[in-house]
């Protein structure tokens, strides 16, 4: 995929500041830290567009990215963190379902998970969340340059099991330090967003 524009758009926190030029949309949920923003940033080659933070639990709104006039990253708040009040992890899980819900445009979630670790109880519930409203999920499993070549097969089969994954839903091992993963998930997207 040549990128050709990548812009930050709008972080949003209800349905009114969503944009409204009705391109397909691709979500990315994950835990705070599992490297989304670098993911986003591998994936449109650019070094910072999507900030990585040293401090878990920054993203606390919707964050829009428009990607070659052609379709959205939305990037959810991470979950799971312990610094985040009671309350405001509520608000986010009910800005997070109030997308899911209303989205026309929403075309795929990319769950993505660390392959250093079985999914987390948040990753599993998002999982089941996903299937219950019946969106497409693909499975992102990243940090693979973080673990030898050897262990890679063991812990894709450790992610599927945790998850409970429906066999039909594609897996993609992915590192934005290596590049790894960059045009099968691109194909991807661009299956999905194609019809």
């Amino acid at each position: 995929m040549k990128i050709t524009s990548a812009e930050f758009i709008i972080s949003a926190v209800r349905p009114d500041q969503y944009p409204v030029d009705a391109l397909p949309e691709i979500a990315l949920a994950g835990r705070s830290n599992v490297g989304k923003s670098s993911l986003i940033n591998r994936m449109i080659l650019r070094k910072n567009l999507a900030r990585t933070s040293s401090q878990p639990g920054k993203t606390q709104q919707l964050n829009y990215y428009r990607i070659n006039e052609q379709v959205y990253f939305v990037d959810f708040p991470g979950y799971g963190y312990a610094k985040v009040s009671k309350t405001e992890r509520e608000a986010w899980g009910r800005m997070i379902e109030t997308f899911l819900k209303v989205r026309d445009e929403l075309k795929l979630v990319l769950l993505i998970v660390d392959i250093r670790h079985a999914p987390s109880k948040d990753d599993c519930l998002m999982y089941d969340w996903l299937k219950h409203y019946e969106i497409p999920i693909c499975i992102v499993v990243t940090k693979a340059d973080k673990i030898p070549k050897s262990k890679w097969d063991k812990q894709i089969k450790l992610v599927k099991e945790t998850l409970q994954a429906d066999p039909r839903d594609k897996v993609i091992m992915f590192s934005s330090e290596l590049g790894l993963g960059r045009e099968q998930l691109w194909d991807y997207i661009l299956t999905a967003t194609s019809d």
